[in-house]
């Protein structure tokens, strides 16, 4: 008994454990209502329908015991069962309290699960548009329609576990009989099962009559497109029609067996019921097809088009995509001034050939500092101001990385290695003269453009263990020259645990009993979890869609992490559906788990980006903006949760600088637009002009080509404008048909304006595959990359940029290679394509220079990567030879380079790094004794930061020239 007492107390304070630290976290993150609504929201449903079911079955059966004849009147069959009677007698009421209470229980747990549906019922804002069917609000089939389908689905159950409760009883006790001659059923039996039967078929009636609106809402396969939601003509000339005679025919077979109470025959129901069969098989089945047959198929095109013309509308405003601009564009251009041409590029675009899915490497050999730090597999692209103007920028942050941690154990993991330090960023532009990231923040604590912000970044998308801090064992901060720097959280995130039963719950919540007892946790301990930036806006608010994608942003002095979040339905009527699993899959998802959308499998026909979430870095502070203020689904779930959304106008100007167009949106959008760019019905029903999505040339993965940012102008803008950009293909087809930008610049009128430029079918233009074939096969270039491959080098291929450009069409790819003793990719030609002109050059000036025969006339300044004014220059003469020296091995590593031949290269990299040592200690001297000139003297020995970044603590394996051909 004390086993079973200690067994029980033990699952009862597990179930308590899981309770209580919800409860904490959440009032740890100020988002206690959203707890305490969904609880006693899953509790009310719980109860009450679990109360309902069991009143329901347990009634039946104390009715049908009630009913039964008496013990005299039982036939040879009934007292065979005697027995049975005899045995259960003693414990009926328990044996009805037992049924009851596990059909209830059952009920119960299905109930609570509908929480979210039972939310958009009560709270339900109107869409203030109507389908072209019923003329009912949108908001019936987004929030009403599941809610009633839910009862209804409910009331079948307590119906049908009635009947067979009720029919088991009055066969236990006399009142149904088998195999004795004579009735089958006693009159009591008989009425009883009828009114039960009856409730059954009102029911069916029921789900006729709703079937009838489901029809807006009802997906099915249609040659025009997959998923295809909404009345065709069949369902609106067929199903419709009779749908509603279905529903007269059973509420007439309901009346019949209602009517045995008195006639006390099950004959005129069972004729009813078969009726309602018949009718079923014939009206609901077998007429719809002789209409499809006979009708449709033999003049689909006019049937069907003013059905197609209703989808094409509710689809296009389901998903923003109604007021996407399709304007024709040429492909070729008119312009033969070469010089204007070369000098429009750079008005056109700031091109990005800095890949931030390629240089992750990079980024981890010369940022990482120390194996405890580690940068995402993906980098991000952000816009910052660089010397007064905005700068396209790859942007990561040095996360903590516990498989770098030498000595793995209890403390070591969840006490003292707790935070990364700092962010990395680099011009997407340029790269210095060995093809290396321009660094405009770097190094270790983080120094550059960005200014003084908080650099402990102890919530990031690594982070994905607890850390217990602010107790008596001191964090490892960071380490420089000077050795391990300690610190000790002061943020006011994480939960106590200077309370013993918070100690308790965690340790059986997370499983790890030395939370109960260690000494390393004391008054001020506070433990830290669900800390990756998805994890927690989704916690916070899980009524919302996660993109799959959060960034980092410095804002004011803070690092946050921008998180898009979507409210969707999938009851929008007529809107066609997608997954959001398959739409939003491209090469970058299929290698990167974190890219992934969290709801994968989830199937929507109406998304809005209606939430911009920020997670602070250090505090892990969560906050949700309205974003999209028109949106009625999130207008419900406010009402739902009070409080939990902010108004959009609480977003700063800092925040809202960083803020841009989701990738997921972008993605579902250009899959849907594949077919609805199209507004005739006509068109859209013959298939002529259907797009796809082309997969992504730079590897043999097979999946979609990422969409990519960059700034850039459309035809009918003046400026650039920071871009979301992607390209179509026809279907089944390699040349371009389209391209598509999304204005993703936060704050400005034309955000979220969607743009596609439209090639004429009647011209063939390269498409990204077709331009990265005459990439491969052009006879030197594949002979230059066939050097490149020299030795154990790897070449990879960049992101292939697609830039509109005077009625011609601009690809860029840089190409990176990996190898000759380096671990990580540098940049090293840049191949350019326009008009049939291909040039694969070590730079992009020098590659557009090549593709239009001139020369930009107003030519970029020369730029190492560099964002600081340079030193002057030292007169020590022991320095100035030194630095003379790495000049000369700097010049001799890149001849080596050209060849290429990676044995000089080497030396000559060992060479340089000697020399820039020999300039750093004797300017370090110099400085001691007095001499070697002004203080400025000491940045010159050693190359700035944020020009030449250096690894581990090291000066940098290059000096920086004074003049570099620009990246």
């Amino acid at each position: 008994m004390t086993l079973g007492v200690l067994a029980v107390l033990g699952m009862a304070f597990t179930m308590f454990a899981g309770f209580w630290t919800d409860w904490l976290w959440y009032r740890s993150v100020n988002y206690s209502s959203v707890f305490t609504t969904t609880l006693w929201t899953k509790i009310g449903l719980f109860f009450v329908f679990g109360l309902l079911m069991a009143l329901a079955v347990g009634f039946n059966i104390w009715l049908a015991h009630r009913l039964r004849p008496p013990l005299s009147a039982m036939s040879m069959e009934q007292q065979s069962l005697d027995r049975y009677r005899m045995g259960i007698a003693p414990y009926k009421k328990w044996l009805l309290f037992g049924i009851t209470a596990l059909v209830g229980l059952i009920a119960g747990a299905s109930a609570s699960g509908q929480w979210r549906t039972w939310l958009m019922w009560v709270n339900g804002v109107p869409f203030g548009q109507k389908d072209p069917q019923f003329h009912l609000d949108v908001s019936f089939y987004a929030f009403d329609l599941p809610w009633y389908r839910f009862l209804l689905g409910f009331g079948f159950a307590a119906a049908i576990l009635s009947l067979i409760a009720a029919a088991l009883t009055h066969y236990l006790y006399g009142g149904l009989r088998v195999t004795s001659p004579g009735a089958r059923a006693t009159a009591a039996a008989t009425g009883h099962l009828s009114v039960l039967l009856g409730i059954f078929v009102a029911l069916k009636a029921v789900a006729y009559w709703l079937d009838r609106y489901g029809l807006a809402v009802k997906s099915s396969d249609f040659k025009a497109t997959d998923n295809w939601t909404g009345l065709r003509y069949v369902d609106a000339n067929a199903y419709l029609p009779a749908k509603t005679i279905l529903f007269c025919i059973a509420v007439i077979c309901a009346l019949l067996f209602f009517a045995t109470l008195w006639r006390r025959t099950w004959q005129l129901p069972v004729i009813g019921f078969g009726l309602m069969v018949l009718s079923a098989i014939l009206i609901g089945g077998l007429y719809p097809a002789i209409v499809q047959k006979f009708q449709v198929q033999p003049n689909e095109q006019a049937k069907e088009a003013p059905y197609v013309a209703k989808n094409l509308k509710a689809t296009r405003e389901a998903y923003g995509i109604d007021d996407a601009q399709v304007t024709e564009y040429s492909g070729t251009s008119k312009t033969e001034d070469k010089t204007q041409l070369r000098d429009d590029v750079d008005a056109t675009a700031s091109i990005r050939v800095l890949d931030p899915n390629i240089v992750s490497p990079t980024f981890q050999q010369l940022q990482q500092m120390r194996k405890y730090y580690a940068f995402p597999n993906n980098l991000d692209v952000d816009r910052y101001s660089v010397n007064g103007e905005d700068q396209d920028t790859v942007i990561g942050l040095r996360e903590l990385n516990l498989a770098g941690v030498d000595k793995q154990n209890w403390i070591n993991n969840h006490f003292r290695y707790t935070h990364g330090y700092g962010v990395v960023a680099a011009k997407g532009t340029t790269a210095d003269s060995e093809g290396r990231p321009a660094f405009t923040e770097s190094d270790l604590p983080s120094q550059g453009v960005l200014g003084k912000y908080q650099q402990r970044i102890y919530y990031g998308e690594k982070t994905t263990t607890y850390s217990i801090v602010g107790g008596p064992q001191k964090e490892i901060d960071y380490s420089d020259d000077d050795g391990e720097k300690t610190t000790s959280y002061t943020g006011k995130s994480g939960v106590n645990l200077s309370n013993p039963v918070n100690r308790a719950a965690y340790a059986v919540a997370f499983g790890e009993p030395q939370i109960l007892y260690s000494g390393a946790i004391g008054e001020g301990s506070r433990i830290l979890y669900n800390r990756t930036p998805k994890e927690r806006v989704e916690a916070v608010a899980p009524w919302l869609t996660i993109d799959g994608d959060a960034y980092p942003a410095v804002v004011g002095d803070k690092i946050q992490w921008i998180v898009d979040a979507y409210t969707t339905t999938n009851g929008y009527p007529y809107a066609s559906r997608t997954t959001l699993g398959d739409t939003t899959a491209d090469s970058l998802t299929a290698t990167n788990n974190n890219r992934a959308v969290v709801a994968q499998q989830n199937q929507v026909n109406y998304i809005r980006n209606s939430v911009k979430a920020t997670v602070d870095a250090y505090t892990g502070e969560v906050k949700l903006y309205q974003w999209d203020t028109q949106d009625p689904v999130l207008k419900t779930w406010m009402k739902a949760f009070p409080g939990t959304v902010e108004k959009k106008s609480a977003i700063s100007a800092d925040l809202m600088a960083h803020l841009r167009y989701p990738q997921d949106l972008f993605k579902v959008q250009r899959e849907l637009l594949t077919r609805y760019h199209v507004k005739d019905a006509t068109t859209f029903l013959s298939g002529s002009e259907v797009w796809q999505v082309p997969n992504d040339p730079t590897n043999q993965s097979g999946d979609a080509v990422p969409p990519y940012y960059l700034s850039m102008k459309m035809p009918d803008q003046t400026a650039q404008a920071f871009s979301l950009t992607t390209t179509f293909t026809p279907n089944g087809r390699d040349n371009l048909s389209a391209f598509m930008s999304v204005d993703s610049e936060a704050g400005t009128p034309g955000y979220g304006k969607i743009r596609v430029l439209k090639l004429p079918t009647s011209t063939t233009v390269d498409g990204p595959k077709q331009v990265q074939s005459q990439f491969n096969s052009e006879q030197d270039i594949a002979e230059s990359i066939r050097l490149l491959k020299g030795g154990d080098s790897e070449v990879e291929y960049g992101n292939l940029l697609t830039v509109p450009l005077d009625g011609g069409l601009l690809y860029v790819e840089p190409v990176y290679v990996r190898g000759g003793g380096l671990k990580y990719p540098l940049l090293r030609k840049v191949l350019v394509t326009y008009g049939g002109n291909t040039a694969f050059e070590d730079t992009l000036d020098e590659a557009l220079n090549k593709v239009f025969g001139a020369e930009a006339t107003t030519p970029t300044p020369p730029d190492d990567g560099d964002t600081t004014t340079p030193p002057p220059t030292s007169t020590n003469p022991t320095v100035q030879e030194a630095l003379k020296d790495a000049q000369e091995a700097f010049a001799a590593g890149q001849e080596a380079l050209k060849k290429p031949d990676w044995e000089a290269y080497a030396k000559a990299q060992k060479e340089l790094e000697a020399a820039l040592q020999r300039a750093q200690e004797a300017q370090a001297e110099a400085d001691k004794s007095g001499s070697g000139g002004s203080s400025g003297d000491k940045a010159t020995s050693s190359p700035s930061p944020t020009a030449s970044p250096r690894a581990s603590g090291k000066p940098s394996s290059s000096p920086s020239p004074s003049s570099s051909p620009s990246g």
